[in-house]
């Protein structure tokens, strides 16, 4: 469990410690603010891509065999980008990375039921074990590469994860129940089902909208729009026809509970990465803080979730799911409109207090959102709506940094700092009217195995 928690730590990891290597990576190979979004955007789409595709090859080849291909992705994917000579083979790399971190959560959750058998501990308690280890990576990763982005260079945040994917790796090898024998399925059955033509189009029209929004200066590509409108009536079309599709839009379309789950959840990912995002820029980039100061002042924001979590669950059972719910939505436009004393002051402790306020809604959002979907759900469908629900992040993380390359691209001021805190606030509070208007959960729809 230690080997499979900490290879799934990578990717929260991963996405965390980025935030605070904008700057650096800004700096050393020349790009504007808005094109280097970019080495977030790719990390996202791949793993929005990356996720459902990853689980289904772990279904072909079994999860151990897929757990420890990802993790040889990993190391080198993190050995070869350090030494790239553009910025755009430093997002190539970060694509790989997206790909390899990307087979450990399936991987994982694939090998808990033998793990629980053969250990005597219970499931939940083994997912709990996995659920910390991606609080943590959240958490640590802005520290983390503040201060190796500070004394080695931004090329550290990509070194500290061989060593940390060789450890998995031999973890995983050595104590992980060995895959069970599976019949024998065609290369080309598997490819088919894991919907390719579906992916393809999902990225193609995710990357011809983000590329036509980053590139609205000085000329906008209006050839983009048409591109984006054929790629997503084609995805909509394949996925319609698909006996095995990437989104289930089915789905979707007969439950409205589920929909608003996805719908709010995208909101909330956009309000909470436009912060985690945002914030790093603007302290280095308008007060001067250096990077390792600044992932110091954003550990709050992701650490007090730690504390938290334990007190949002039992809120959940006691309270009910909605209740909740609704007390973390009210937190959250609370926190987004408090932000906008950083145009004011970047003093140390206004910073600390400022994304501490904003940790806690995070946790509770995040835990009643996680529950909304295992009770809007019908239980036979719940394994592709944890997939969608993933996807619907990562949707989320994407716009949230292209509206940040838009509002930053012409400078990183306490004006374009305010504006962004105007975008996040209106996004919170759409998101609290969704669940005011439209429940996606109920009392009692609270499952052990999740409130553990």
């Amino acid at each position: 469990m230690a080997a499979l928690s900490l290879g799934t730590l990578l990717n929260p990891l991963n996405s965390s410690m980025i935030a605070v290597a904008l700057v650096p990576l800004q700096r050393d190979f020349g790009v504007d603010v808005t094109a280097v979004t970019w080495v977030i955007t790719s990390f996202y789409l791949a793993s929005a891509a990356g996720q459902p595709l990853m689980g289904r090859l772990g279904d072909r080849f079994g999860p151990r065999r897929l757990f420890l291909f990802g993790m040889v992705v990993v190391v080198l994917a993190c050995a070869l980008t350090p030494f790239a000579g553009s910025f755009a083979a430093v997002c190539a790399g970060r694509v790989a990375l997206a790909i390899g971190t990307a087979s450990a959560f399936p991987s994982a959750i694939a090998m808990l039921r033998p793990l629980a058998a053969a250990s005597g501990v219970s499931t939940p308690r083994l997912l709990g074990r996995i659920q910390i280890a991606n609080t943590s990576g959240a958490a640590i990763g802005p520290v983390l590469g503040g201060t190796l982005i500070t004394f080695l260079g931004w090329q550290s945040i990509f070194w500290v994860n061989i060593p940390l994917a060789l450890i998995a790796f031999a973890g995983v090898w050595m104590f992980a129940p060995r895959d069970q024998e599976r019949t024998p399925a065609p290369l080309g059955q598997t490819l088919a089902e894991s919907d390719i033509p579906g992916i393809l189009l999902f990225v193609a029209t995710l990357t011809s909208l983000l590329v036509f929004l980053l590139d609205l200066h000085p000329q906008p590509l209006w050839w983009l729009l048409p591109v984006c409108a054929v790629a997503g009536v084609l995805f909509v079309w394949r996925e319609l026809r698909s006996a095995h599709p990437f989104l289930d839009l089915r789905l979707l379309a007969a439950n409205r509970r589920l929909l608003t789950v996805y719908l709010a959840f995208a909101i909330f990912s956009m309000v909470y990465y436009s912060a985690f995002f945002g914030l790093p820029q603007y302290l280095q980039t308008h007060a001067g803080y250096s990077a390792g100061i600044a992932g110091l002042l954003m550990f709050p924001l992701a650490a007090v979730t730690i504390v938290i979590t334990p007190i949002a669950a039992r809120a959940i059972e006691s309270a009910g799911l909605r209740p909740t719910l609704i007390t973390g939505a009210i937190a959250l436009v609370a926190g987004a409109a408090l932000l906008a004393v950083a145009a004011a002051t970047t003093a140390p402790w206004v910073v600390l207090l400022l994304t501490a306020a904003l940790g806690i809604p995070y946790c509770v959002v995040s835990i009643g959102m996680n529950q909304a979907l295992y009770s809007a759900a019908r239980p036979e469908d719940r394994g592709v709506a944890a997939g969608i629900f993933q996807t619907s992040r990562y949707v989320g993380a994407i716009v949230a940094t292209t509206v940040l390359g838009l509002l930053f691209s012409s400078g990183t001021t306490g004006g374009s700092w305010l504006a962004a805190v105007a975008v996040a606030t209106v996004l919170s509070v759409v998101h609290l009217a969704l669940l005011v208007f439209v429940r996606p959960g109920s009392r009692g729809a609270v499952e052990p195995a999740t409130a553990e």
